[in-house]
């Protein structure tokens, strides 16, 4: 029988009705539901639940204390103090459940028992939500680092994006620097991510909470490099401050010193350096008094090291010592399958420093960064993100907002045409190979979406077909 028009509109009616109806859908969408009363003892437990908590019959749980059904279960608390939990992860027989736990109350609003329900049985689901969870709570650890200290590091191997070799080679071996306190060379071009990195390895290492000091060689004068690094004693030369002034390795006593474009430093300061890693002490300028430091180093360079030693410029001796574990980090242009990737870690930070709120790619965008070279690597690819923003009206960015910004003559990627030992690649196989590297990077740019990568290249579905099958790409299940 159908509710009167004035029980409808009665809000306790309405009220009721909702609990009811909540309850019921909860039950049928949930993997499992349960109840206990006020004293922990359970009273309702549904079907589909029975299989995780190894039962076969809903009276081997009824009347059993919660405990005995699901060891360390937390209902008993919701039950005695009230408070939901409402999302949690909870260990059953091996396996992760998402659940949510809720207070049962009477009509005078008196706390009587407690209701649980399994939201998911498998995480695979929330991974992206966990991702996010955990990439939030890093965030906000580091905040609380950077606020109580004005040296801290910003970025975490989180930053760091990319799956594809020389990426995930290169978080490989610096997770595992982070694990120790050894010296690291960091190589490659410039533009890669050196510092991003030597701040991830920081933050990951039991020095985190120390400070993390970060000097560009290059850019400090020749006749104050020495007090930069090692400091001066009060008074030690005319102009000096009479307080004296701490250098960078006491700066970092504790912590990290970053040493960036270490090849540009100066064979006299060298052999300072040198002493400072084996010894691990230090003499400020004017003094005679020797103090001990504790800090590890990372040196990064994109410039051949090797080649500066053979030449004279840079002390094997050191080169040695500085090179204890080298990571090398590829250029963009060998992780262009990481570009999505990169590219939406990149506008989120942009977003971040902006008025970028609607700030989106298309894979039409990523199509034409992806036939660009970028000799300016990730530092430059942010550049060309942010100008595009800027002079973008909608915030989504297509290919035609990239065609105006690149440089000229240069945003085509083409295959060597030399083989090894300098045979020359005839010229039809050199056009075939490059017409396989771009059927790839559309379909990688449109997650091998035919007809997206078939609009890109401006040729029908029927016709990026035939090419697939000419060079033997699978398009996959995705792609139709």
């Amino acid at each position: 029988m159908s509710a009167s028009s004035s029980s409808i509109s009665d809000p306790a009616y309405l009220r009721a009705r909702a609990m009811e109806t909540l309850f019921e859908r909860l039950e049928n969408l949930c993997e499992g539901a349960i109840a206990i009363d006020r004293g922990g003892r359970v009273v309702y437990v549904n079907e589909k639940y029975l299989a995780s908590l190894g039962l076969k019959r809903t009276s081997e749980a009824i009347g059993r204390p919660i405990e005995e059904v699901i060891p360390n279960s937390l209902m008993r608390k919701v039950a005695e103090t009230g408070e939901p939990i409402l999302l949690d992860i909870m260990e059953l027989g091996g396996e992760q459940l998402v659940v949510t736990r809720m207070p049962i109350e009477d009509e005078n609003g008196q706390v009587i028992g407690a209701i649980g329900f399994v939201l998911y049985d498998h995480l695979e689901s929330l991974k992206p939500l966990l991702a996010r969870v955990a990439q939030l709570e890093s965030d906000l650890r580091l905040a609380r680092r950077q606020l109580s200290n004005p040296r801290a590091a910003r970025f975490t191997f989180a930053d760091f994006v990319g799956t594809t070799p020389g990426i995930a080679q290169a978080k490989e071996l610096a997770s595992r620097a982070a694990r120790q306190s050894v010296t690291v060379l960091l190589t490659g071009e410039t533009g890669t991510g050196k510092e991003m990195l030597a701040q991830a390895i920081h933050n990951a290492s039991s020095r985190a909470e120390k400070p993390f000091v970060s000097v560009n060689v290059a850019a400090v004068p020749d006749t104050l490099i020495e007090s930069e690094f090692f400091g001066t004693a009060p008074g030690a030369y005319t102009g000096a401050d009479r307080r004296g002034r701490e250098g960078k390795f006491r700066l970092a006593d504790g912590g990290t010193l970053f040493l960036d474009e270490i090849g540009e430093m100066p064979l006299q300061l060298q052999a300072k350096l040198l002493r400072v890693l084996q010894e691990r002490e230090i003499e400020p300028l004017g003094s005679d008094k020797i103090s001990k430091v504790d800090l590890r180093v990372v040196a990064a360079t994109n410039v051949d090291l090797r080649k500066r030693v053979s030449d004279g410029a840079f002390r094997p001796d050191l080169y040695y010592r500085l090179n204890v574990l080298s990571i090398d980090l590829p250029p963009l242009r060998q992780c262009l399958d990481d570009l999505p990737e990169i590219c939406a870690r990149l506008l989120e930070d942009i977003s971040a420093s902006g008025d970028y709120v609607s700030a989106r790619i298309t894979p039409s965008a990523l199509a034409a960064l992806a036939r660009y070279d970028w000799p300016g690597n990730v530092r430059e690819l942010r550049n060309i993100l942010e100008r595009a923003l800027i002079l973008s009206d909608s915030g989504r960015l297509t290919g035609d907002d990239f065609a105006r910004i690149l440089p000229v003559g240069t945003e085509v990627r083409l295959a060597s045409p030399a083989r090894p030992g300098g045979l020359v690649v005839p010229y039809a196989e050199a056009e075939a190979e490059f017409e396989k590297q771009t059927l790839e990077q559309a379909l990688a740019a449109s997650n091998g979406q035919i007809s997206e990568a078939a609009r890109m290249l401006r040729i029908s579905r029927a016709t990026f077909y035939k090419k697939l099958a000419k060079f033997g790409l699978a398009s996959g299940p995705a792609s139709v």
